[in-house]
């Protein structure tokens, strides 16, 4: 049998604004694991949608993960700087790419329904070609047809998961109108050029999962470990985010960055109460995710 790779795992933000509580709780889940497993953590600034990036957002999101204790392994990556990548991945990709001329009011008009993360199902209008007098908007991911569009993986918190493509998604965006990459697109190249074995990100990212291993299918490059840990939601029941008023994280001093962190470990279920000081948190953390973890792995055994 061939031996695992080290593990090396990330934690991506996106630079449209500040960290808030809920994006503390993804970056917490995954620095845990990486720290857990004895491995990398690596650190990627998905600012691939370069319209949404606020100026400064990047750099205050790294001087906090300082400021927490939060050490990241190698360089900085952003995805800003690598459309060279992007754009080889889409040239292997070959006719299993199309270009797409529809615009957002046809699509909806003629969508199959709605994806679980709350996009538009789309029918595969211009998979043999574009019609007449139509150009080229974005570029889309054929999937495979109903019967062969199965994908299956086991997520190392929510268990075993199923999605059929061709209901779940549809023929996917991996460059959109305005010119930008996809994330689909890009978050599967850049974890492969990184090496990323295992991926740890918030639940509101579990259906872009299946989109992205059958991505890793057609590119010939390994499909990382899975976990997505559970995420914060306001008390209307929608996840906590910039959008639905989530307040920055800015600690001034270290008991508040102690604060911090407690609070995003009680988010992901861990039993600290207290820590004098951030060394005494990270001494505590990292094995109470260990035990966590195995209690998850032995009841999706039962």
């Amino acid at each position: 049998m061939p031996t695992r790779p080290a593990y090396t795992g990330r934690f991506a933000p996106s630079p449209t604004g500040p960290l808030h509580a809920g994006s503390m709780v993804a970056a917490l889940a995954s620095y845990l694991d990486a720290r857990a497993h004895h491995g990398r953590w690596l650190v990627r600034v998905e600012d691939v949608d370069e319209g949404r990036s606020v100026a400064g957002a990047a750099d205050d999101m790294l001087g906090l993960l300082h400021q927490l204790g939060m050490q990241w392994d190698g360089d900085v990556v952003w995805q800003s700087r690598r459309g060279a990548l992007y754009q080889a991945a889409v040239d292997q990709l070959g006719a299993h790419a199309y270009p797409c001329g529809c615009n957002r009011r046809e699509i909806a008009d003629s969508r199959l329904g709605t994806a679980p993360d709350g996009s538009a199902i789309y029918p595969g209008t211009c998979r043999a070609g574009l019609g007449a007098g139509k150009s080229m908007r974005s570029l889309r991911l054929r999937v495979p047809d109903a019967g062969a569009d199965l994908i299956e993986f086991t997520d190392r918190f929510a268990g075993p998961i199923a999605h059929h493509l061709t209901q779940d998604a549809g023929d996917f965006v991996l460059k959109r109108a305005d010119g930008f990459w996809a994330y689909q697109l890009a978050v599967v190249v850049d974890d492969a050029q990184q090496g990323v074995t295992d991926i740890v990100r918030g639940a509101d990212l579990l259906d872009s999962t299946p989109r992205q291993i059958y991505l890793q299918r057609l590119l010939g490059v390994p499909t990382p470990r899975y976990l997505h840990a559970p995420v914060l939601r306001n008390e209307g029941g929608e996840k906590l985010s910039k959008q639905t008023g989530a307040v920055a994280v800015a600690p001034r001093n270290e008991a508040e960055a102690v604060a911090v962190l407690l609070a995003a470990a009680r988010g992901l279920g861990l039993p600290l109460e207290r820590a004098e000081s951030l060394a005494a948190f990270w001494r505590a953390a990292v094995p109470a995710w260990a035990v966590l973890l195995q209690g998850r792995a032995d009841e999706l055994c039962d």
